[in-house]
């Protein structure tokens, strides 16, 4: 098995932090100064030192933590193969992933789990993308779902994950119901360019989404309104003070008054949607038969909401 202080050193290597490896991994502060001060004792080696308030890794810290990836991986490919050839679960299973995956993606995952597999502990943790890859190092989750290009961690070349493709979430156009387009089947954004828009403010991904889609259609939008969440933009929609995009993923936010229009032509965009698990652990059981829901689950969706069939690993 692998030492759970080296664990402990890998989280503190990903966040930077013995408080943000506290709050990762679960342990109070000082029982995570405790593991990796035995971890060096025990190794006979110095791994970290004082910097400032804080703590940094030496340079035998971090070899220690890069050489470890092959060993981790090594590990979870071993764990996942004995679980398969006794045709067991692990006793704890954790899902994390971003808002919208979560409410739409994660949430009947975990239902089905917990229905299939009784004696398995199946927790959620909504979080942000880097999070997300924190939590995966800290082995609090075992699965991720996040936006591709969200984060710091870019994953094709991290030997600590792998990704596995989950789909292409289209975006869509919400209008007020009253719109001149809100009948029609689909829009192009050329034809918006005249209305005042709602996006998510500049820096944010859903920002850089906004600002390719128009740049594909030649035109220059108007932007009269910056909102953090959908359903803070569907609001406003309802209110009549704008339209704006809206992943198809994301369900229609039970706000009156708004519609979704199908977006078509050149600036029709869409947000890849991927599954990162822990290098080696892919063909563990339960992440092959999560794996396996979350894109029915996905087909389901996008097949369901304007009729557009998705694009799918």
């Amino acid at each position: 098995m692998i030492d759970p202080r080296l664990i402990t050193l890998r989280t503190f290597a990903a966040c930077g932090t013995v408080a943000a490896t506290a709050e990762l991994t679960g342990y109070s502060p000082s029982a995570v100064s405790g593991q990796l001060r035995e971890l060096q004792h025990s190794l006979g080696m110095t791994l970290l030192v004082k910097d400032g308030r804080g703590l940094r890794l030496t340079a035998s810290g971090r070899y220690l933590v890069r050489r470890s990836d092959a060993l981790m991986a090594e590990w979870e490919d071993i764990r996942a193969a004995s679980l398969t050839a006794g045709d067991q679960a692990p006793s704890q299973f954790g899902i994390g992933g971003f808002s919208t995956a979560s409410s739409n993606l994660l949430a009947p995952l975990a239902a089905q789990l917990r229905e299939a597999h009784s004696d398995v502990g199946v927790h959620v943790i909504e979080a942000s993308p880097t999070r997300c890859f924190e939590l995966l190092v800290a082995e609090r989750i075992d699965l991720a779902v996040v936006v591709a290009m969200q984060g710091e961690v870019q994953v094709e070349e991290d030997p600590r994950f792998e990704k596995i493709d989950l789909l292409d979430d289209p975006l869509d156009v919400m209008v007020h119901s009253d719109h001149a387009v809100a009948e029609r089947d689909s829009v192009s954004l050329a034809e918006l360019a005249g209305e005042e828009w709602i996006s998510a403010g500049p820096g944010s991904p859903y920002h850089a989404l906004f600002v390719a889609a128009f740049t594909a259609a030649g035109v220059t939008p108007t932007v009269a309104h910056e909102t953090i969440e959908w359903e803070t933009s569907a609001a406003l929609v309802g209110a009549g003070v704008g339209v704006s995009l809206i992943p198809r993923l994301a369900s229609s936010l039970g706000e009156a008054n708004v519609t979704r229009v199908r977006l078509s032509g050149s600036g029709r965009l869409s947000r890849k949607i991927i599954a990162a698990v822990r290098a080696g652990s892919r063909d563990s059981p339960l992440i092959k038969e999560s794996l396996a829901h979350l894109r029915r689950t996905s087909r389901h969706i996008l097949s369901t909401r304007l009729g557009d069939t998705p694009a799918t690993a």
